[in-house]
């Protein structure tokens, strides 16, 4: 059974309230930068950035990540791998992590060797559009859109219209899940 946890609105809402919340922490966007972990992160790092420019008059740089080949389960599954894109030193910067759904905090991990092995940063923060539980690690998100507690066989999918998909959030049961996040 599919379940739609948020609609277009709901998510843009989100994405706002995330975008403040960033500015706030950080108090500006001095040193600013945020890094989308492919695919759906980069997305949504695109659009924080323009929320916080529409909010700060003030353009915040962009990169994409890819943590293919820093995962933990690159022996058990071959990776679909993508693009890393950062247009900046990572030196001295605060680095805002973005991905869509939080799970059990391996993606983050590979993330994060991936991003110290581009220099060093002053700070990493992250920030997910969903957190669904389940951490086997000892990491948390600083920016969360949603918590939604889920069952570890039930999927989050967030769907959004870079990919050609109408812009929502669906938790799918126990046997539509298979794999996934």
């Amino acid at each position: 059974m599919k379940k739609s946890l948020l609609d277009r609105k709901e998510i843009d809402r989100t994405l706002t309230r995330m975008s403040h919340e960033i500015i706030e922490k950080n108090k500006g966007v001095e040193d600013l930068c945020l890094v989308g972990i492919q695919r759906g992160g980069v997305y949504l790092a695109e659009r924080l950035a323009k929320k916080i420019k529409d909010s700060e008059g003030a353009d915040v740089p962009v990169g994409s990540l890819d943590i293919s080949f820093y995962r933990d389960d690159i022996r058990i599954r071959l990776p679909a791998v993508s693009r890393t894109e950062i247009p900046f030193s990572v030196d001295g910067k605060k680095i805002i992590l973005v991905d869509d759904v939080f799970f059990t905090g391996r993606s983050i991990r590979a993330a994060l060797d991936a991003i110290m092995d581009l220099g060093r940063p002053d700070l990493i923060q992250l920030a997910v559009l969903v957190d669904r539980g389940h951490r086997e690690l000892p990491i948390r998100a600083d920016y969360a859109g949603k918590n939604i507690p889920t069952s570890r066989d039930e999927r989050v999918d967030v769907l959004l219209e870079e990919d050609g998909h109408e812009d929502s959030v669906v938790l799918l049961s126990a046997g539509e899940a298979g794999n996934g996040r």
